[in-house]
């Protein structure tokens, strides 16, 4: 089973709405797609030194495993047509902007580094 992490920036369109937009993303989005199968684990990030004009502020990080990419890619589709129909759906997210490659194929298995002061 081949290993993938996909990329997803985003940010709110309405900084006055900011808190409902990480509380939807957090409690609803996150845990929607975590429900599509080959979906490991996600968390979620905030840009350490925001820039002004700075395009996205935020980044999810899915970790996922599938033998067939587009297949995955088919049932996240779907699963956010779904969400869409069943008014789960925010207005203020603003992704990426489309063809960005987001999802990258894990080639090497995870290292870790040694414990400090250990040989």
């Amino acid at each position: 089973m081949n290993r993938y992490l996909l990329f997803a920036f985003s940010d709110c369109k309405d900084p006055a709405r900011e808190k409902e937009f990480n509380d939807w993303y957090d409690n609803m989005h996150l845990p929607d797609m975590l429900e599509v199968p080959g979906m490991i684990k996600a968390s979620r990030w905030m840009s350490a030194e925001p820039k002004e004009g700075e395009i996205r502020r935020y980044l999810a990080l899915y970790e996922l495993e599938t033998d067939d990419l587009a297949a995955f890619d088919a049932k996240v589709r779907e699963r956010g047509m779904r969400t869409m129909k069943e008014g789960r759906f925010s207005d203020l997210p603003v992704f990426d902007p489309p063809n960005v490659p987001r999802t990258y194929k894990q080639i090497l298995p995870e290292k870790k580094a040694k414990p400090t002061g250990k040989k």
